[in-house]
């Protein structure tokens, strides 16, 4: 099959997006590569301008190569070319399951969950309920119209878009003003709000293997270096620091990866996924799974697979094996 590199898109994590096609396409030296425009239409991408591209967290790609259509038109061109595709895209479309049900309707192998699991561990909160289900520890729900009263009860909040990745739109409720600012940021779309739970940031990946058996990478110990570990201080901060294994007790980073096995499993994830902890004085809370991680050199899940001793382009094939045996 013709391996494909589909990144970019519409969303706000576009950026991100072609900052992982960057590392992808290192490591695919023959793979094609798909570029989708801010406007949606989808356009081959050059691979030389592609890797002298700077400051991709920042600036946008130009979509200045040969047009291919639509995303339908694209993911049809796929089809009877029998082309597999690589997902470097995030968030938006790619993420919340559209882009899967698009490609699952035409038979179009993908890398990374179908739409179904990837709709369900988009929405935050139903995430929630069946990871909890699986005896996971999760925080408490506070809606967004009892926000005032349970920041007197309770004090500090965090608050963050229901269906939005790489922390955009995060907001810590720290001092009534950031009361405004949550009431603001909900009118334009779905917040999730819950109580701040004090304690260590960490991560923890999970790959499927080739014979599909589940394994949990060395869990991630998050310092970030200025505050929160927002989209600046994921992309932006150089003294954030991401230290893998994590220094937690043995049992800790036990509970991590049974934690992120479990939400695997719970949302139906298939291929890889990444789920993000608190690690508290009383054992782990589970916050989000992210089912198309980052996959840039500055990334959380390429820096486990290497402490794993997985090489990156051999976790790719892995994952285009696994694509191309689901629909074959």
């Amino acid at each position: 099959m013709l391996k494909t590199i589909l990144f970019g898109g519409t969303n706000r994590e576009r950026l991100v997006s072609v900052a992982s096609a960057q590392a992808v396409a290192a490591a695919l030296p023959d793979a094609d590569l798909w570029f989708q425009a801010p406007d949606g239409r989808v356009h081959e991408a050059d691979r030389a301008k592609l890797a002298a591209h700077q400051r991709p967290f920042e600036l946008d790609f130009p979509a200045d190569g040969r047009p291919v259509g639509e995303i339908e038109i694209a993911l049809d061109r796929a089809a009877s070319e029998g082309r597999v595709l690589i997902l470097a895209q995030h968030g938006g479309a790619a993420e919340n399951g559209q882009l899967a049900a698009l490609a699952e309707a035409r038979r179009v192998a993908f890398t990374g969950s179908g739409a179904a699991a990837s709709k369900l561990a988009f929405d935050k909160a139903a995430t929630k309920v069946v990871v909890s289900e699986q005896g996971v520890t999760v925080p408490p729900t506070v809606s967004v119209a009892a926000a005032t009263e349970d920041f007197k009860r309770i004090g500090r909040l965090v608050a963050k878009p229901v269906a939005e990745g790489s922390s955009y739109g995060l907001i810590f409720v720290n001092k009534p003003e950031d009361l405004d600012r949550l009431a603001e940021a909900a009118r334009r779309e779905a917040y999730l709000v819950e109580p701040f739970i004090a304690g260590a940031e960490a991560t923890c990946a999970v790959l499927e293997q080739a014979d599909g058996s589940l394994i949990a990478l060395p869990p991630i110990e998050i310092v970030p270096g200025e505050g929160a570990f927002d989209y600046k201080g994921k992309y932006l901060t150089s003294t954030t620091q991401e230290i893998c294994p994590a220094r937690f007790a043995p049992q800790v980073n036990a509970a991590l990866q049974a934690g992120a096995l479990a939400a695997h499993r719970a949302v139906g994830a298939m291929g890889y996924s990444r789920s993000d902890f608190i690690v508290t004085d009383a054992g782990v809370v589970f916050l989000e799974i992210n089912t198309l991680p980052g996959l840039t050199k500055a990334s959380l899940y390429p820096k486990a697979l290497g402490v794993q001793g997985i090489a990156f382009p051999d976790f790719l094939a892995g994952q285009i094996a696994l694509a191309e045996r689901r629909y074959a």
